[in-house]
């Protein structure tokens, strides 16, 4: 399967060719948690695919065929099909390649685990507005009182359920949709906003147990690197850490 070790593309690239037959093509960037999401189940299915990296304050102008609005992550076949949006494409994924089933079969278990995603989704806003407040040297208390709040929904739901996953004794689709904003806590410097949170810490040292995150995982002074080139609009923070 594909190392992520490619340039980001930018204005003025040259579009890629046709999907070849047998891969899927992922439109990406390296530090992108939405990226990661589809990454992540790309990985655990043992799908085969390549990667495409894009400059996301530099777009090529032929990226804008592949999303309407330049964003990331797009999944291309080998038949020109385009899937965008991390939660559609994962889905896609599974419901399309064969091999382990991420989501589970039992129709109830598959709706409740898109509910539980729906008590996600101010999650990766209160993250980001996190690390741009404290980038920025501003004051965060009240967006890491929410952010704790949050987390303690999800703490009650673990307990509630017993279990180390989400979505039962073993990892599936809602864990790998929750991960990336996790594993970047300590990067963006907030790691203590779980602190109240037992079951949700237990949780998170099951998921870096697991093969496809230790994977994908990043390292977290190459992450820093490309944040501190990232708040200082250097054009070449979406490369950092790459030597070619």
């Amino acid at each position: 399967m594909a190392v992520d070790v490619t340039r980001a593309l930018a204005k003025g690239s040259v579009p890629p060719g046709p999907v070849p037959e047998g891969l899927i093509r992922i439109y990406s960037m390296r530090f992108c948690p939405y990226a990661h999401r589809t990454r992540l189940v790309l990985w655990a299915k043992g799908i085969r695919h390549e990667v495409i990296n894009i400059n996301l304050r530099n777009k090529p102008e032929w990226y804008y065929t592949k999303h309407p609005f330049g964003q990331i992550p797009v999944l291309e076949n080998s038949k020109c099909q385009l899937i965008y949006e991390s939660v559609i494409a994962c889905e896609y994924l599974d419901d399309a390649y064969p091999g382990r089933k991420l989501y589970p079969y039992d129709p109830y278990e598959r709706a409740r685990q898109k509910m539980l995603l729906e008590l996600f989704y101010k999650v990766p806003h209160l993250t980001k507005e996190c690390l741009v407040a404290l980038r920025c040297g501003k004051e965060c208390g009240d967006l890491k009182l929410a952010l704790r709040e949050e987390f303690c929904n999800l703490e009650e739901i673990l307990s509630y359920q017993n279990t180390i996953f989400f979505g039962g004794d073993c990892i599936s689709m809602i864990d790998y949709l929750f991960w990336p904003w996790f594993e970047r806590l300590d990067v963006y410097g907030i790691a203590d906003c779980v602190n109240h949170t037992p079951a949700l810490r237990l949780w998170i040292s099951a998921m870096k147990q697991d093969p496809t995150v230790c994977a994908l995982l990043i390292d977290k002074n190459m992450f820093l690197g490309f944040l501190n080139l990232y708040f200082q609009n250097h054009p070449d923070a979406f490369d950092y850490g790459l030597s070619c």
